[in-house]
């Protein structure tokens, strides 16, 4: 195999796919990359769970192709000088890597250990934006379960009924959902479940552009075909939480807050905060004004935030990185805290009525003193 093509374009192909490839694999071939010269030049990374390939545009003088380990041709065509690259690689899986002074020799893994990414056959298939996706990841994503206990909370629910797409993550402790209407969509009423792993991948590859995202959905494989990249992953199997019986429809109480405002103030109270002294904010929803308190064995810290409507004095505790991690996300200034009792879960939504952006995050139980 013999090709060469432009620094720039094999250092951003092999930093995408190297997102798929195992840290450590008893398969050495899962920890590299495998670069394939056709027409073009192919790069796929591969963990079993998720499969990642983009092309690249080379002049392939010679077809071939070879696995290099991901972490070290990713470092060495980084430092390499600026220019054209010229790869080669002999019948005994040696490889030789030129650009301008810089030459590299070492041995590579044969294609043949490199195991096969699934082959999927699209049931439907669904197109949308790059932006908006990437929005609507970056709006549940953080709500996403990072254990195991419930193995399906560890990815997203993407559901489809008529033109609107609805993402939801939950934890068990807080869920977010984000809806967006389809423009270009030829599926039935379906619904899946894409780890988070692959989809935080999908959010960087993803750009700020109308360019298109063609997801395809196969019985156990979903695909998501962004520019020249490709990403596959498998569905995660099991009943998710029916988000519709979930999400209160009526409250007791409603108030209006600016974001950056109620986020500076929970920002300041919580600086008291730390893993050796934990303590929620309890907040008083007061007339036209929430007080925030937070208490631990360090201090205490008390700030009030500004809204339109009253509480009624209502008094409730949250927890802090929940709560910021829901107001970073929200995408309008103005929201509206939405809430019935101190025990029952609070939902965040902007304050326009729109559907868009929708957070539920259960109570802290308040302890007296705390």
């Amino acid at each position: 195999m013999k090709f060469t093509c432009e620094k720039g374009l094999l250092q951003a192909a092999c930093a995408t796919a190297s997102r798929a490839t195992a840290s450590k694999s008893p398969i050495p071939a899962l920890e590299g990359l495998l670069i394939e010269a056709k027409g073009d030049v192919k790069i796929t990374g591969y963990d079993l769970k998720e499969g990642i390939y983009t092309n690249i545009q080379a002049d392939v003088s010679q077809g071939g192709s070879i696995v290099v380990g991901a972490r070290f041709f990713g470092e060495m065509i980084r430092r390499m000088p600026e220019g054209i690259v010229t790869l080669s690689t002999d019948m005994n899986n040696s490889v030789k890597v030129k650009c301008g002074k810089s030459e590299f020799n070492f041995m590579g893994i044969s294609a043949e250990d490199y195991p096969e990414m699934p082959v999927l056959d699209p049931i439907n298939t669904i197109s949308l934006p790059q932006k908006i996706l990437r929005s609507m990841i970056n709006q549940t994503i953080f709500a996403v379960a990072d254990t195991d206990v419930r193995p399906i909370y560890t990815g997203t629910l993407f559901e489809v009924e008529g033109d609107m797409l609805t993402l939801v993550s939950v934890d068990g402790y807080r869920l977010a959902k984000r809806c967006e209407k389809l423009e270009s969509a030829r599926m039935e009423n379906c619904s899946f479940v894409v780890p988070g792993s692959a989809l935080s991948d999908i959010e960087r590859i993803c750009g700020d552009t109308e360019d298109p995202v063609e997801i395809s959905v196969g019985a156990k494989h979903i695909s998501f075909l962004i520019g020249e990249t490709v990403v596959i992953s498998r569905r995660l199997e099991g009943e998710f939480l029916n988000y519709k019986r979930s999400i209160p429809e009526m409250f007791r109480t409603t108030v209006t807050v600016d974001r950056g405002e109620i986020m500076s103030v929970i920002d300041r109270v919580a600086l008291i905060i730390s893993e050796k002294n934990s303590s929620p904010v309890r907040m008083t929803f007061g007339d036209g004004s929430i007080d925030c308190l937070c208490m631990t064995p360090f201090g205490k810290a008390e700030d009030l935030c500004t809204c339109e409507g009253s509480g009624n004095g209502l008094e409730i505790g949250f927890n802090d990185r929940y709560l910021m991690d829901a107001l970073k996300a929200a995408g309008t200034d103005e929201l509206q805290i939405c809430l019935n009792t101190s025990s029952s879960p609070c939902v965040i939504r902007a304050a326009d009525g729109s559907d868009g952006f929708t957070y539920m995050i259960l109570p802290v139980r308040l302890r007296a003193g705390e």
